[in-house]
């Protein structure tokens, strides 16, 4: 299909750039669904007005309306997890067993230097726009360069992102702050100062897991970020190492742990929570706690799956975290269901597993919600930030439609998505950046990636793949 504009031309970005614009697709997801003949007006860098195209072109008449046929109005993505500066690494985790950050990312991010920091970070915020995020949560580097490394990368890359500061203060912590555990809160408090009023940086706190931080630093981190209205990340009931070391120590699951020393609370954001019992589940909705579900996280070098439809009825709050395993939105919502179902459905008959619609809730609004941006995006509403994605629909993956969340969810791609917004400027147009040079960037990426492998120091306990082939070959 050709998509025209008001003035009959091909579609172009010039036409979805500057100013105050009337956007009339063929279908916008709402809060309360998808609705046909909507449209939307951006202003601001937010949703001006949302509703029925012919209200709004009638209030608007100064307005030219960009008439976008074939397409859907779609919330941003939100990945609730993710560790922008270990780019350059991603594909050494493949095939590695459980609990590889001591082997692979504590060495990798502990030999980026500032220019490699930047790159990396920015190539996965590259990444993450071209997936259909908007927004990316930042577990905090261990690199050793300032957060505004971070906050440069995604700030030129135009997404935005929930940047995390890893505050350890124990030997556990590898990459550590430091040991001292005021000094490590008052660089928290300096933080989340220093970020609070930026436009696309949100300032958060992060634990890399509970041991990492003495009982003190726990506390204190969860009181900052309560009181800055801001998250505090941690790795949390990821592997069974880890619930076993936490049993070990102190006689208690992590997240049993977390609540004996008042770290569990709204402000919490607890990655992974693959093991939880039913009890600790009760934790979870009780102290009104988030999650990040990450299931191709799991997939790829989990011990288990986070029971996420569980956690939907009993109302716990979680998004969906890609753990920086690719920076694919579509693929993450058909992970999230697919996990579900072969973790949980298929030993049920639940053959629904939240019906499509939950993961596209979970992947957008409710990710905004774990991260602690529920009131500011992820959903298409007057007044929220205007973070969206225009996706064609016009193909035969959507042709002919029945059930059109069902179809975003799994048979939804990348490639689809014609255009993403953040805070109402156009970043990426048919996968490529807007106003910056992204293939410069990949490409000095390559090359500072193999220089920082090479010095990092990575174990691995695999071979690569074209390796455990040759072995094979020689049997």
């Amino acid at each position: 299909m050709r998509h025209e504009t008001p003035t009959g031309g091909p579609l172009g970005p010039h036409h979805l750039a500057g100013g105050t614009r009337l956007l009339v697709p063929a279908v916008v997801m709402t809060p309360r669904g998808p609705m046909e003949e909507y449209a939307a007006v951006v202003a601001d860098g937010t949703f001006r007005d949302v509703g029925p195209a012919a209200r709004l072109e009638r209030e608007h008449p100064h307005l030219v309306p960009v008439r976008l046929p074939g397409h859907v109005l779609v919330p941003g993505f939100v990945d609730a997890h993710h560790h922008l500066t270990q780019s350059f690494g991603a594909a050494l985790a493949f095939g590695e067993p459980s609990e590889i950050f001591r082997r692979v990312w504590v060495p990798l991010e502990g030999a980026l230097d500032e220019e490699s920091a930047y790159v990396a970070a920015k190539l996965s915020a590259l990444e993450s726009l071209r997936g259909g995020f908007t927004t990316v949560a930042d577990a905090g580097t261990r690199a050793p360069v300032d957060a505004a490394v971070v906050a440069a990368a995604a700030q030129d890359a135009g997404i935005r992102c929930v940047l995390g500061l890893v505050c350890n203060d124990t030997a556990d912590g590898a990459g550590a702050c430091g040991t001292d555990g005021a000094a490590v809160l008052a660089a928290a408090e300096r933080h989340l100062a220093r970020f609070g009023g930026a436009e696309l940086v949100h300032p958060s706190l992060a634990v890399s897991v509970p041991e990492a931080a003495t009982a003190g630093t726990l506390r204190g981190t969860a009181r900052l970020a309560a009181e800055a209205g801001a998250v505090v990340q941690i790795h949390v009931n990821e592997h069974l190492a880890a619930v076993e070391r936490s049993l070990v120590r102190h006689g208690l699951r992590p997240l049993e742990y977390l609540r004996e020393v008042g770290a569990l609370g709204p402000q919490l954001l607890a990655a992974h929570a693959t093991l939880v019992t039913p009890a600790e589940l009760t934790l979870l909705a009780d102290t009104g706690a988030a999650v990040s579900y990450n299931p191709v996280a799991s997939a790829w070098k989990g011990n288990a799956v986070a029971p996420a439809t569980t956690m939907a009825e009993r109302g716990i709050r979680f998004g969906l975290g890609t753990d920086g395993t690719r920076g694919d939105a579509f693929r993450l919502v058909e992970a999230a269901e697919f996990a579900q179902r072969l973790a949980y459905g298929l030993a049920t008959g639940d053959s629904s597993c939240g019906a499509g619609w939950s993961w596209l809730e979970r992947g957008g609004p409710g990710g905004a919600d774990a991260v602690g941006l529920g009131a500011l995006t992820g959903r298409i509403a007057p007044g929220a930030a205007a973070d969206f994605l225009l996706v064609d629909v016009s193909g035969p993956e959507m042709r002919p439609s029945w059930d059109l969340p069902w179809e975003l969810v799994r048979r939804g791609n990348r490639d689809q998505i014609t255009a993403v917004f953040v805070a109402g400027v156009l970043r990426m147009w048919r996968g490529r950046a807007v106003g910056w040079d992204d293939r410069a960037l990949v490409r000095r990426a390559a090359e500072l990636a193999e220089e920082v492998v090479a010095r990092a120091g990575v174990t691995r306990a695999h071979p690569t793949s074209t390796q455990a082939r040759a072995r094979s070959a020689l049997r």
